[in-house]
């Protein structure tokens, strides 16, 4: 997910991405939810790319993908360590013919360290970045954080040095390689826990809702169900008193100072939850959001997409598929005036450009077949 997902955002910022499948294709068009060999799932991490398959184990289609980097300003791939290399398709090699080159291999755990050579998916990078141990309530079996952070983690990093890459080789004409991976976006991803053990406070542990460095700071039960509150600050703090009916405790030994409401927050929240469990989360919000307190309903993803917020941010679209029909696709949280991202795309079918792009390259009908997996003379 993470090298779809990197390109995919350059795609949407106006790059011509090529994505190169394998004959049987990408394993995501083989997820849940599929028709006829295409998958939303595949759609959600491709939109926008020219999609083109090279069959990597015959050598013509290991040198049309070398002639394809040739073309190319950035290169993302997204295997184990080594697998590039025994290609014959790594920095190294490419880069002496192409020295302006950007290449960016996202991986597991990296391109050193022991555990370099293992393969990693987002569970796995969640459970040894640490996620996993500070994710769920105190007590309970451990859990993975709901979106795929790491897989998607590592494919903002990734960008991020793309972009940077660029803005070298403009100054100095030359490429670079862009080594990063889930374990390290994870662990780079936990700055309030790496802050909490870094400081000497402890080992981090799972909070729920909590914050571990402010309070309060989570979520509160209503008598309908529950809200978030952010008094991340102490004028903010002394306004939640306030409007709770308690502006004592602000004078509160306990709950005088972040640090002290942070030692005390099981006191602070049985507190405040005697109050905010004796109204509605509508009513609550209302006199919260007058106060100019920070909150917010709990929202399901059928909720969250049809929030006025979200319709008027165009944070879903509909795009057309020819095996999927009409869908809804994630928008784009980037919102540029001179240069618009673009997301209402869809995604490749299999091989789709495969011609478009080989044939450019000076390739005949026949040899296409072959490097495709198709046969031919």
């Amino acid at each position: 997910m993470a090298g779809p997902y990197c390109a995919m955002l350059l795609a949407d910022m106006g790059a011509r991405v090529i994505k190169v499948e394998p004959p049987r294709g990408d394993s995501t068009r083989a997820m849940a939810g599929g028709a006829a060999g295409e998958s939303h799932a595949y759609n959600a991490v491709n939109r926008g790319k020219l999609g083109v398959v090279l069959d990597l184990r015959l050598t013509e289609a290991r040198e049309a993908c070398r002639r394809l980097a040739a073309t190319a300003d950035i290169l993302v791939e997204n295997f184990r360590p080594g697998v590039m290399a025994r290609l014959g398709l790594d920095y190294a090699t490419l880069a002496l013919d192409h020295p302006r080159l950007i290449y960016a291999s996202i991986s597991g755990y990296g391109q050193t360290g022991p555990w370099a050579g293992r393969g990693g998916f987002d569970l796995v990078a969640q459970g040894v970045s640490g996620i996993m141990s500070v994710t769920g309530e105190a007590g309970r079996p451990p859990v993975k954080a709901g979106i795929p952070v790491t897989d998607l983690g590592a494919g903002l990093f990734a960008l991020a040095g793309i972009l940077a890459a660029l803005h070298h080789r403009d100054r100095t004409g030359q490429g670079q390689h862009i080594d990063t991976s889930l374990g390290d976006a994870g662990l780079a991803l936990s700055v309030w826990e790496a802050t909490e053990y870094f400081s000497g406070r402890g080992v981090p542990a799972p909070l729920g809702s909590a914050h571990r460095m402010i309070a309060p700071y989570q979520a509160f039960r209503c008598t309908d169900g529950y809200i978030t509150i952010g008094a991340g600050n102490q004028r903010t703090f002394e306004k939640l008193a306030q409007v709770l009916g308690h502006p004592e405790w602000i004078a509160d030994p306990r709950f005088l100072t972040d640090t002290t409401r942070v030692a005390h927050r099981d006191a602070l929240t049985a507190a405040i939850e005697d109050e905010t469990d004796t109204a509605t989360r509508a009513e609550w919000l209302d006199r919260l959001e007058a106060a100019g307190i920070p909150c917010g309903p709990i929202l399901d993803y059928a909720e969250a997409f049809d929030a006025p917020q979200a319709r008027a941010r165009e944070m879903s679209v509909v795009v057309d598929h020819p095996a999927l029909g009409r869908i809804r696709s994630l928008g784009t949280p980037l919102k540029m005036s001179a240069t618009p991202l673009d997301p209402v795309t869809r995604a490749p079918l299999l091989g789709e450009h495969t011609t478009e792009v080989l044939t450019a390259l000076g390739y005949t009908t026949a040899a296409i077949a072959r490097m495709r997996g198709t046969g031919g003379p």
